[in-house]
């Protein structure tokens, strides 16, 4: 999953990052509103976690302004405010949790996990095809129950495809779940699928390439 962490206490974001990112995750961390703001129109994400008292503004009108333009991605908002009327007003704003803090971070992968999957209208944590699974909360991927040790951005690329299991994922997309905002080679995408191919085959499962547009994990060797 690509995330959007907005938090201004280096030593939070840090601990966000340490949890979230061995799950097959990518961060991305902003700790001004403005920034993050010009992050949310120009990518993608699955879930933001904000922080309320920013530098320079309160997260709730960065939350109230992602709404208004019709974005539906979940947010997660943190804060030390313990207020009863600052938590209505966020879930008022179109929040979809809250966490005060301090808080645990089993319980804030949790919180992650059921936003995640809500949004995904999904049961459980495991994402299958076939005989390939990736499980959300441990951020493990088997194959014929057999654990796959993988890097993490190939768990990031298997984690991707497998949520758009049968249909195309545009390259775009995946390209952000796995590089976010950092500088991303011509073919880097085409060497992070090929290593997966190989790790596939004999596997009754493979990546089709549709030129232009995306990638697209099916069964069924071509």
């Amino acid at each position: 999953m690509r995330l959007l962490v907005i938090e201004d206490d280096p030593l939070i974001a840090r601990s966000l990052d340490q949890a979230l990112t061995p799950l097959g995750n990518t961060i991305d961390a902003f700790t001004h509103c403005a920034e993050a703001g010009a992050a949310l129109q120009r990518g993608h994400f699955d879930l933001v976690i904000l922080d309320l008292g920013l530098p320079d503004g309160d997260g709730l009108s960065l939350l109230e302004a992602l709404r208004e333009r019709g974005d539906t991605t979940p947010v997660l908002i943190l804060t030390a405010r313990d207020g009863v009327d600052d938590r209505v007003r966020g879930l008022d704003l179109g929040a979809d949790d809250y966490l005060a803090k301090p808080f645990s971070l089993a319980e804030l992968e949790a919180r992650v996990r059921a936003l995640l999957r809500r949004s995904q209208q999904r049961a459980d944590n495991r994402l299958c095809l076939g005989a390939l699974c990736f499980d959300q909360e441990l951020g493990v991927a088997s194959l014929h129950g057999e654990r796959l040790d993988l890097p993490r951005r190939e768990l990031c690329l298997l984690e991707g495809l497998l949520l758009h299991a049968g249909s195309i994922t545009p390259r775009e997309m995946l390209e952000n779940r796995l590089f976010g905002f950092g500088e991303v080679g011509s073919n880097a995408l085409e060497v992070y699928v090929s290593r997966l191919r190989k790790r596939l085959q004999g596997s009754g499962l493979t990546i089709r390439t549709f030129r232009g547009l995306g990638y697209r994990l099916e069964e069924g060797v071509r």
